[in-house]
């Protein structure tokens, strides 16, 4: 027979774990938020954190200041990279300067291939986008996505 305060112990030990676990669940699926900033701001904005295997990844670039914001080509600065900092996609743009108006948005769909043309594995992928290095508002954002099977 088990004694009377082991169980209890087990039973507080497998309720808690179920609301910590429940918790911690939650909070890895908020996409990030986006807040408007006076001054120069950058948002990324995934339209969620996981992903299956195939699935496309809507990603909204935002200028969330209230300065335009220049970027050295015409994908503003977009690029996926593994965890390792390996970029594994960059969309083809032309180099030329591309500007975002304060509250604008440009919308990409990458559709988890890579820069060669084979598929992603299942992982954890790093979305970023940075301003011309050029420029006074010199800025560099990233958010980070999962893709599972």
């Amino acid at each position: 027979m088990i004694p009377k305060g082991a169980t209890i112990c087990f039973v507080v030990g497998a309720i808690g774990a179920g609301i910590l676990g429940a918790y911690l669940f939650q909070i890895s699926n908020q996409t990030p938020s986006l807040v408007y900033q006076n001054g120069p701001s950058l948002s990324i904005i995934p339209e969620k954190i996981n992903y299956h295997l195939d699935e496309p990844v809507h990603i909204r670039i935002i200028n969330s200041g209230t300065v335009p914001l220049t970027f050295s080509d015409s994908s503003f600065g977009l690029k996926i990279r593994g965890l390792d900092g390996t970029i594994i996609y960059s969309p083809v743009s032309t180099q030329t300067l591309s500007t975002l108006n304060p509250h604008e948005e440009k919308i990409f769909v990458w559709n988890q291939t890579k820069t060669d043309g084979s598929k992603v594995i299942e992982g954890r992928y790093e979305i970023e986008s940075n301003t011309s290095p050029d420029t006074d508002n010199a800025l560099k954002k990233s958010v980070t996505i999962n893709i599972f099977q």
